[in-house]
């Protein structure tokens, strides 16, 4: 019998017909993958332009993807075509066969093996190599657009006297042209040197001349063009020193020094000529049919470029710099000094001397004036968070940062107070929610209201609510209370559809829910929208959940540093984010900076690292924090805000006369507003920046000098000291605070900081700015400079002082009792009369809940000895001399309060005695005063008053009603 597997019908059902289903279920899957891809690419691009448009910064988006793809195609395209022109062109002049030595007859075989592909290949490996340079050309679209649209400074450079933007603008532009033209030519080289060796060109191991007429006069032309490159970029180097850093003094120095002028800058110049030279000899090779004279050239280059580029200078620098260098070098650094003061808008820099010490020793003048010195405020922000969260936390699905803001609000009497502020914002990870897709995504949206304290009271050691409550209460009026965007809300939510989502909720109400109503966020009505999100979030809910309707909207990108980062990605962000209740809006407030690393002669700084403190140690929230990049020039050239409820991100120009932003905007047009666009209440808002302070500071550590010899001999060097309030090591972070400098007419809202000199704890200047943007003096810098014949404590020696206080060591071993901890706030510097007062409060941490709550005050003012008392006015009365509520009333032999027939009010007036009497015994120990017994016995006492006080209101309401 025949097989069956031979039979007439094997080859259709037992072979052929699963073969075609494999094949074909094969092709269906690499279809369905290739599909699967495109989409997911295509989501991606398709999300982002639907959120650039929901924004109404579709502008951003479609200037800088037309820029990209311009940048993509032409320059991947000019790579292509070298590399393909010189594969095609050695190939076209590849020698007969018959002239192939054996060497390159071994070769025959793996030319056989490509010929029947060789059009593929000249086309993939062009196509290749142009996909990677047009790729890396694409990044570089932020320098075409600063190219192309470039404004001049109208400052000029000291040595070429060019203006500015040409080393801005123009030169950045300039080196990527070159370092494209060196890669072109670099991939022509190899390739067409490779495509002479494969088919016949070149040789190897052959006897006989190494190279055919036509190999030798074509890679010649390429050695010619990467030779006249070479030129190019010497004669650009030439310009570069302006804005080359070097390990000068330190590390960050920028500029020519010395042997730049007059050894560098000449041997740059010698050195373009001697490569011109040589190009021309190597293009000379087409006709002379030799590399003799063009390798001696380059020979003589390469020479030349060690003998005068490196060792001539190195002989300079050693002979004739060294043995005198503070007169070399002064021209020099006094070019650095104006440059670095400019760029860092530190060049009008007021600094006055300062006693620092007292000009009278009216100690009633000193306590009159100490209060019209400064609104001092004992509510620190970086502390008092948790308090904020208990007390007005509300359900554990709300929350507050861990570092509060500082802004101005006005009393009901219209004037103006220091407020700590903070936004009651949506906290996913609280206790109380039920985690699932549609609670953390449709349910729990957004956070309500902000909550606001005054920055110089406190209420029995918490702060005193200006604002609180849900709803909202207090002094700031109706405001729109909800959340949608703030700095914690950093995932995904779809709101405005079938779906409601909780409000807030009470005990007395439960949940109250609402819907948004907002325009913002991309609708999801469209099922493409649906779809696109699905894949972009790996959130396939999205595309099939019924809780997903008409009105649907997706809100992403919610932080406002997203938000302005997305619309201005040619802005640098400040690490401090702040909201402020302005025209019935909750508005986070932005700055944001141009920066440029390449202003000539200004000195770099790193933002990274000049930017940090003790604050922002460890957190990785703040941008410019983040941010390793180096400059030497930054402006403070934008303010925006962002709407808390609609997201509405709004850019306005702060610095009208910035180039940098003005080019920018040049090449974004319409995505920033002019500054008469800012409305009066929110220019009330606005201020000065932490994070350029702290830059300004830093450069100021040494930039305060303006001369040369000075500045080279590092007599008058300064450091911004440690924070003595804690043990990280870290800088002081510097303060905002309405306070009056020397030669004001009264307070203004500034941010300030102090320096001491460099190795040493004492003080050596103390540094303020203007802080009110809608005060002329607004970004004006003061600098009080105290003198170096005497010593004035510093911050760090201030708290050291406050630490060995006999009396104060031992109310803070009393306030330690316990589980309590004590904390201390922020060590407040304010000039007074001549001298310096310092002010820190004191909080302690005590019971399970560990808030801070603040309690004690201490201060102290020209080397006087300190004072640690209840509350600011008492200790600033014992500073300077007057009776304090906490010193212990006379002794008149008559405490016991007059007697009453009442049985209850004679108890709670023998309690009241019993109290007093053991509130005299702590105030009078053998080891300083018990503080810890004396505020229980005050608490005591207070409390047995009342009691007998109501007992009296009881027992004459009762007498009366008798009566009647």
């Amino acid at each position: 019998m025949p097989d069956r597997g031979q039979g007439p019908r094997g080859p259709r059902t037992g072979t052929g017909r699963p073969s075609r289903r494999v094949r074909a279920l094969i092709l269906t899957l690499g279809v369905l993958a290739v599909l699967g891809m495109a989409f997911s690419m295509f989501a991606g691009f398709w999300t982002d332009w639907l959120w650039y448009r929901s924004v109404h910064y579709s502008s951003v988006f479609t200037t800088t993807l037309w820029t990209k793809i311009g940048l993509f195609f032409v320059f991947g395209l000019l790579t292509a075509f070298t590399v393909g022109l010189n594969i095609w062109l050695a190939h076209r002049l590849r020698p007969p066969l018959s002239a192939m030595s054996m060497e390159q007859q071994n070769l025959d075989r793996y030319r056989m093996g490509l010929a029947p592909y060789k059009t593929w290949l000249l086309v993939a490996i062009s196509a290749l190599v142009g996909l990677i340079a047009g790729a890396s050309a694409a990044g570089q679209w932020r320098t075409w657009l600063m190219w192309v649209n470039g404004v001049p400074f109208h400052q000029k450079d000291p040595q070429f006297h060019l203006d500015i933007s040409f080393y801005a603008f123009e030169l950045p532009w300039y080196r990527f042209l070159l370092a494209f033209g060196f890669a072109a030519v670099i991939l022509g080289l190899i390739a067409a040197a490779f495509t002479h060796y494969l088919y016949g060109g070149l040789r190897v191991t052959s006897p006989g001349a190494r190279a055919t007429a036509a190999a030798t006069g074509h890679l010649s032309v390429l050695l010619g063009l990467f030779v006249a490159l070479k030129a190019v970029a010497y004669w650009l180097d030439r310009y570069g020193l302006a804005v080359k850093s070097s390990g000068f003094r330190s590390g960050d120095w920028t500029g020519l020094r010395y042997v730049d002028a007059n050894a560098y800058l000449p041997a740059k110049t010698i050195l373009f000529c001697i490569a011109v030279i040589c190009a021309l000899l190597f293009f000379a090779t087409l006709w002379r049919r030799t590399w003799q004279l063009s390798v001696i050239g380059f020979g003589l280059m390469v020479l030349s470029a060690i003998l005068i580029g490196g060792l001539y200078p190195a002989i300079v620098q050693k002979f004739q710099v060294q043995p005198n260098e503070q007169a070399k070098e002064a021209p020099y650094v006094q070019k650095n000094i104006a440059a670095t003061r400019k760029a860092y808008g530190i060049d009008d820099t007021q600094v006055v001397k300062y006693e620092g010490k007292p000009a009278t020793e009216d100690d009633a003048k000193l306590r009159a004036d100490a209060d019209d010195a400064a609104s001092i405020r004992i509510m620190d922000p970086n502390i008092v968070s948790p308090t904020f969260q208990q007390a007005q936390q509300v359900k554990d699905y709300y929350g507050f940062p861990a570092n509060l803001d500082v802004d101005r609000y006005p009393t009901k009497d219209g004037k103006l107070q220091d407020t700590v502020i903070g936004v009651r914002e949506l906290n996913l990870k609280g206790k109380g929610i039920k985690h699932n897709w549609i609670n953390d995504h449709f349910r729990y949206t957004h956070g309500y209201g902000v909550v606001a304290a005054k920055g110089t009271e406190a209420d029995d050691g918490e702060p005193v609510f200006t604002e609180y409550n849900l709803p909202p209460e207090g002094d700031l009026g109706t405001y729109q209370p909800r959340v949608y965007y703030g700095e914690k809300t950093t995932t995904y939510s779809i709101v405005g559809g079938p779906q409601k989502e909780i409000d807030y909720s009470t005990d007395d109400h439960g949940e109250k829910t609402t819907s948004y109503t907002g325009k913002s966020g991309v609708n999801l009505d469209n099922p493409v929208n649906r779809a696109a999100y699905a894949v972009a979030f790996n959130e396939p809910q999205i595309l099939y959940s019924g809780a997903i309707g008409k009105g649907s909207r997706i809100l992403y990108n919610r932080t406002p540093k997203e938000r302005v980062e997305a619309v201005a990605p040619w802005l640098t962000i400040d690490g401090d984010t702040y909201p402020a209740v302005v025209d019935g809006r909750i508005q986070w407030i932005v700055d944001a900076y141009t920066t440029s690393n390449a202003y000539p002669y200004s000195s770099r700084t790193t933002l990274g690292d000049t930017t940090a403190d003790s604050l922002t140690t460890g957190r990785d929230d703040r941008s410019v924090v983040a941010q390793q990049n180096r400059v030497n020039y930054i402006r403070n050239s934008v303010k925006a805000t962002v709407d808390a409820y609609t997201g509405e991100v709004k850019l306005y120009q702060w610095d009208t006369q910035d180039p940098v932003l003005k080019t920018w905007m040049k090449a974004f047009p319409g995505t920033v507003q002019p500054k008469s666009a800012i409305s009066p209440e929110l220019l009330s808002h606005l201020r000065y920046p932490q994070d350029l302070f702290k830059v300004q500071r830093e450069l100021l550590t040494r930039y305060h000098v303006t001369d040369a010899q000075t500045f080279l001999t590092g007599s008058e060097v300064w450091q911004v000291p440690a924070d003595p309030t804690n043990k990280s090591g870290d800088a002081v972070p510097p303060y905002y605070l309405s306070m009056k400098m020397p030669g004001q007419s009264g307070q203004a809202f500034s941010l300030s900081t102090t320096f001491t000199p460099a190795g040493r704890y004492s003080l050596s200047a103390f540094m303020s700015v203007d802080s009110e943007a809608d005060s002329g003096d607004y970004g004006k810098i003061r600098i009080l400079k105290l003198p170096t014949s005497q010593t004035v404590d510093g911050p760090k020696q201030v708290q050291s002082q406050f630490n060995s206080e006999q009396d104060i060591a031992a109310a803070i071993k009393l306030l330690k009792g316990g589980d309590s901890e004590v904390e201390y706030g922020n060590l407040l510097t304010v000039p007074l009369d001549g001298g310096l007062l310092y002010v820190e409060p004191v909080y302690v941490r005590g019971g399970g809940l560990k808030l801070p709550l603040q309690r004690k005050v201490l201060v102290t003012y020209a080397g006087k000895p300190p004072a640690f008392e209840n509350t600011l006015g008492e200790a600033l009365d014992k500073i300077f001399g007057k009776q304090g509520d906490t010193t212990a009333p006379p002794d008149t032999g008559a405490a016991a309060p007059p007697a009453s027939a009442d049985p209850t009010v004679q108890q709670a007036l023998a309690d009241a005695q019993k109290a007093f009497d053991a509130g005299q015994k702590a105030l009078k120990q053998p080891d300083g005063p018990d503080w810890g017994a004396y505020a229980k016995a005050q608490k005591d006492l207070k409390s047995a008053l009342e009691r007998a006080e109501k007992a009296e209101h009881e027992a004459a309401g009762t007498k009366g009603g008798k009566k009647g």
